[in-house]
């Protein structure tokens, strides 16, 4: 698995823009870093991969409020509460920026909430879907939580001073001029520099800082709790795992690791295949042979029958016809069925109606009702017939029947 952390810029990002980037195979580890135009970034592969874009400092304005009840994440009135609140507090009109939401927010008590500009963030989450790069997060690269550091970062020529902590995040110029506008803090307070600006930072906050890689820093921010991805931005669950899915399924298909795996799938289909056409044919065998067994039989016994359509429902026939000439009773005649009913009923219950259409009787007056009839019905079962009770009837039938 590896997953690979982008740090955006604060300008609009196009094809074209080389992104700082890092590639890590467990989110804390470095394996491989650079820049890179977004096609051409190194692709995030394995199972639990992600896709994480950081957001810097300079794109994001940190605002605090105390929400409504029943303004939580997953309230779909959330963005209007949003904007209604911090309407007085933007430079730019609220139509045009993304808000997100501290995660977990307390239930009582202000919350923090981060806003960026809309069309920024949207195009850059379209260039990384159409690099087919989709993106599992957004996050900041300073957020308001923990305890306050002081980040010196960027190039000698454009350095930062960031103090981010539980309260706030501001990022300012590497500047004397900056120093009065940052808040106060202890002389204790942890200080971090990346190498590139590490010597003006210490000489200008008098204080050695302890050093880190930009690499480093991103991989730290990518540890922290917030997405920025939510309301229109969002990525469910559901959409994540189908995203991840979509990336294996890619790469099974196209890696040449996965080459002897391709060609065992393909083996295994093509037996498959075989055995069940073999297995078919074994099947289609076995019923032409038993319907010409039926039809051999009836042939055999009633050589009178020239063409063979259905061969047990011929076969019937034919006995039928056979009993009438020789005057042997069937389950169907009246007087059979007459004396199975007979022999089932209780003593002492006479039938008040019979009805009778060649192969059905219809009886009247036996049982008045299904409990009383259960008896007389599991007798006829035992004599052959299948026996239903309608109200007070009771309708009697040979239980095979053409």
């Amino acid at each position: 698995m590896s997953s690979i952390y982008v740090l955006l810029p604060a300008s609009p990002v196009t094809a074209q823009t080389e992104l700082a980037y890092v590639l890590s195979p467990d989110g804390r580890s470095i394996a491989r870093h650079g820049s890179a135009q977004v096609a051409l970034l190194p692709p995030a592969s394995g199972a639990g991969s992600e896709v994480v874009l950081i957001a810097p400092a300079s794109a994001l304005s940190w605002h605090r409020t105390e929400l409504p009840k029943g303004a939580g994440p997953r309230s779909p009135r959330l963005r209007a509460v949003l904007e209604g609140l911090l309407e007085d507090r933007l430079l730019d009109e609220p139509e045009h920026l993304h808000f997100a939401l501290e995660p977990s927010p307390p239930a009582a008590g202000p919350s923090w909430i981060a806003a960026c500009d809309r069309t920024w963030l949207r195009d850059a989450l379209q260039l990384f879907e159409s690099a087919q790069r989709p993106v599992t997060r957004v996050v900041p690269e300073f957020a308001p939580e923990g305890e306050t550091v002081l980040y010196a970062v960027g190039e000698p020529e454009a350095a930062r001073i960031v103090c981010a902590g539980a309260e706030g995040v501001f990022a300012l110029p590497l500047a004397a001029t900056s120093l009065a506008l940052l808040p106060s803090l202890p002389e204790t307070t942890p200080f971090v520099a990346e190498p590139a600006v590490a010597a003006q930072a210490e000489q200008l906050l008098r204080h050695t800082p302890q050093l880190q890689q930009p690499a480093e820093r991103l991989l730290a921010a990518a540890r922290g709790r917030w997405d920025l991805a939510q309301l229109e931005f969002a990525s469910s669950g559901r959409a994540r795992t189908f995203k991840k899915l979509s990336a294996g399924w890619a790469e099974l298909a196209r890696a040449p690791q996965w080459r002897p795996a391709r060609w065992g799938a393909a083996l295994l289909v093509a037996v498959q295949l075989v055995g069940l056409n073999a297995w078919a044919w074994k099947e289609r065998s076995a019923l032409a042979d038993k319907r010409e067994t039926a039809r051999s039989i009836l042939t055999q016994t009633f050589p009178q029958v020239r063409a063979v359509v259905d061969a047990p429902v011929q076969m019937d026939r034919e006995v039928a016809a056979l009993r009438q000439l020789t005057g042997a009773p069937s389950a169907r005649d009246l007087e059979s069925m007459l004396g199975a009913v007979a022999a089932a009923a209780p003593a002492g219950r006479v039938a008040t109606g019979l009805e009778y259409n060649g192969s059905e009787l219809r009886v009247r007056g036996l049982a008045a009702n299904e409990a009383e009839a259960q008896p007389i019905v599991q007798g006829l079962r035992s004599r052959g017939y299948a026996a239903t009770v309608q109200g007070e009837t009771l309708v009697v039938r040979p239980e095979a029947q053409p």
